[in-house]
């Protein structure tokens, strides 16, 4: 009788000691992908007129499915006066919606306590917000990047032969 009560403690011990720690890796990489940090390139080319500048930018911007936002984003060849996220698709302007905190004089971050509304977060998954660095010589925006939303599929997509 005594065996019988330890067998069925050992296989509840195995089944912890090896499901825990699965189901926590699994959760733990369900949660790192939702977090990942979307790149963003910054340019002049994609300012709406275009502006001919050899000024750059690069940075990541990552938002979470509550809505809040967070990221940094560095300047390479302009002087830059301000930079925002702007609520508009890709060819059109916006208004600018977060105001990003400068952090060197080539280098701007996400406020801490960013979070967008529901129609924002609703623009930023249809591809409507952007990111642009303003200058003195260009102060509508010198470069700009736009924020691209990727859904996570449910099942690996295969590409056509």
């Amino acid at each position: 009788m005594t065996n019988a009560l330890k067998l069925p403690g050992r296989i509840v011990g195995r089944i912890v000691g090896r499901g825990v720690p699965l189901a926590l890796l699994l959760l733990a990489s369900i949660n790192l992908y939702a977090q990942q940090p979307m790149a963003i390139m910054l340019k002049g080319v994609a300012e709406i007129p275009a502006v001919k500048t050899a000024a750059t930018g690069t940075g990541q911007i990552t938002v979470l499915p509550d809505q809040t936002v967070s990221g940094s984003i560095k300047t390479v060849g302009l002087v830059p006066t301000a930079a925002h996220i702007h609520a508009a698709a890709s060819g059109q302007n916006g208004p600018p919606i977060i105001t990003l905190t400068r952090t060197a004089a080539d280098s701007f971050a996400v406020p801490a306590d960013a979070r967008l509304t529901d129609a924002q977060y609703a623009s930023f998954k249809a591809g409507e917000l952007y990111v642009n660095v303003h200058s003195a010589r260009h102060p509508n925006g010198e470069i700009r990047g736009q924020l691209l939303h990727m859904e996570i599929a449910d099942t690996p997509v295969r590409p056509a032969n």
